[in-house]
């Protein structure tokens, strides 16, 4: 990765509907060499995708949660359920395994407390092998971005 692609990704993550001419031109290249490179960049993973950010507050989506996940075992076959089921729950937005005293650690979006409280009385507590649940929610959102450093 050269500078020409760091300086492409930096515009495409500011804007991801800017065309291959718009990067080209943002960033000094012709529009060709400008293409190939974004192609190669999503061959190789480097760009996993282009999504459309919503404000999930003017979706009616006003109570961030962070809930602290303990699990009562630790074998593949748990680990792998637990994973699966989350993956399957839209209101869980971010899941990540953790190390330390929790095993993981959800971010999920719900109209309000009370419409947390049934979603972990009914859906997490549920979960393939859940021992704990520890939630918090947050007062206010200093900072959200997709952006990644470059």
């Amino acid at each position: 990765m050269d500078d020409f692609d760091r300086k492409i990704l930096i515009e495409l993550q500011r804007n991801p509907d800017l065309s291959a001419a718009a990067v080209a031109e943002r960033v000094g290249l012709s529009h060709t060499p400008c293409w190939r490179r974004i192609r190669k960049m999503e061959q190789e993973g480097v760009i996993a995708g282009r999504a459309l950010i919503l404000n999930a507050k003017a979706l009616g989506l006003s109570a961030v949660v962070f809930a602290e996940v303990r699990l009562k075992n630790h074998d593949e076959d748990t680990l792998m359920a637990f994973e699966g089921a989350v993956c399957r729950r839209d209101e869980i937005v971010e899941c990540f395994s953790m190390s330390g005293e929790r095993d993981y650690l959800l971010r999920i979006l719900v109209s309000d407390i009370s419409a947390y409280e049934q979603f972990l009385k009914k859906v997490v507590l549920h979960l393939p092998g859940v021992g704990s649940v520890t939630s918090s929610f947050a007062l206010n959102t200093v900072k959200l971005t997709t952006g990644i450093p470059l």
